[in-house]
């Protein structure tokens, strides 16, 4: 869990100990604080600057644990000096899941992400939670986003094995990409009736991907299924990051589930965009796993 002692951070810390399971958990809570570069003759960390600021970020990280319970399990805290970004990303491979608040201290405007966050959530390369307020502090709604890729696969793993389910109301959400089957037709699709649709080959492959939804959401729902949850299914047509968004805000949920796929071809990269946007524009907590490589 980093933190730079703001409340974006401590909110962060406090949501995500809302979200996960407390059984055999540590947790590490980091703070990094930048290095100066040498000026007018005094080195960089001159004056005693080092051992002061490493003495301020520990104060910092006191705090920061202060607002986690007695029960949060295992707390270690971490000082160190560097790029924060930096940092943060070349420790989350030794981590099951990485926290970081969507936006740090000196950060300006609303909503999106900080650079730090940004950084994090683009190369880390293990699951990582963007904590944002949750919408109630007892039940919680969760929407994950399955598309059938290992992604996909191993956020649900990351949810199942390291979240509190126990309240949670869960529902699966498919997004058949239809728009880009209407390239190289003779006249807008808009113009088409229905019966020309579903007599097309564009309206044919719509409606196997449509049978690929449900498919790929009956795996979800196995590998949830030990868990007696109660789980709903939603299918949509359309743009992806667009119709998990506009649905994340009209069912409210507290934590959207979504998987970053790689960059091996065209198709992948524009998949992949998905969860950035996601992660940037959700007004929820947004629990993202990459491919594994």
């Amino acid at each position: 869990m980093a933190t730079d002692g703001s409340p974006e951070a401590t909110l962060a810390l406090q949501t995500a100990n809302r979200l996960l399971n407390s059984v055999d958990r540590d947790l590490d809570l980091l703070c990094v604080a930048p290095k100066v570069r040498a000026k007018d003759g005094v080195p960089a960390g001159g004056n005693g600057y080092e051992k002061r600021i490493l003495g301020e970020i520990t104060q910092m990280l006191e705090q920061a644990r202060a607002h986690l319970p007695s029960n949060a399990g295992v707390i270690r805290l971490l000082a160190r000096m560097g790029s924060p970004a930096g940092v943060i990303v070349a420790r989350t491979d030794d981590y099951d899941l990485t926290v970081i608040g969507p936006r740090g201290r000196g950060t300006p405007g609303e909503g999106g992400l900080g650079p730090v966050a940004s950084r994090v959530v683009e190369h880390a390369q293990t699951p990582v939670l963007v904590a944002r307020q949750l919408r109630s502090p007892e039940s919680l709604r969760v929407l994950i986003a399955v598309d059938g890729s290992s992604a996909s696969l191993r956020a649900i793993e990351t949810l199942r094995s390291l979240f509190d389910l126990s309240s949670a109301e869960v529902c699966l959400m498919y997004v058949a990409e239809t728009p880009w089957i209407e390239f190289g037709l003779e006249e807008d699709w808009i113009t088409y009736s229905e019966e020309d649709k579903e007599q097309s080959e564009s309206g044919v492959l719509e409606k196997e991907l449509i049978r690929e939804g449900d498919a790929i959401m009956e795996r979800a729902r196995a590998l949830l299924r030990p868990l007696a949850l109660s789980i709903s299914t939603r299918t949509e047509e359309g743009n992806p990051a667009n119709e998990i968004l506009s649905e994340a805000e009209r069912g409210q949920y507290d934590l959207v589930v979504v998987g970053a796929t790689g960059s091996r071809d065209l198709k992948h990269r524009m998949l992949g965009s998905v969860s950035s946007k996601i992660a940037w524009d959700a007004s929820c907590s947004v629990l993202m796993a990459r491919e594994p490589e």
